[in-house]
């Protein structure tokens, strides 16, 4: 099962929907739970786990923090 974000595009209210990845199509008969408009599309959003091995980089005792753009997990240099 996956969770699915989206938005309804008639009252604007976002949502998720819990749905098999192998349902085919995230977009097919969905109705938004709080005006039941069929005007619902899907919102791509990044969600990351977080937390490190104790003694590693990025670890709560060094108050460095690791991953993302720019926290040196990322390769962009900077």
């Amino acid at each position: 099962m996956a969770t699915y974000e989206y938005i309804c595009l008639a009252c604007e209210h976002p949502f998720e929907e819990r749905r098999p990845m192998s349902s085919g199509p995230v977009d097919t008969a969905l109705a938004c739970p709080s005006c039941g408009s069929d005007r619902v599309r899907r919102r791509f959003s990044f969600t990351t786990a977080t937390g490190t091995a104790a003694g590693s980089e990025g670890s709560a005792s060094t108050g460095q923090v690791a991953g993302g753009c720019c926290g040196g997990g990322c390769g962009c240099g900077n």
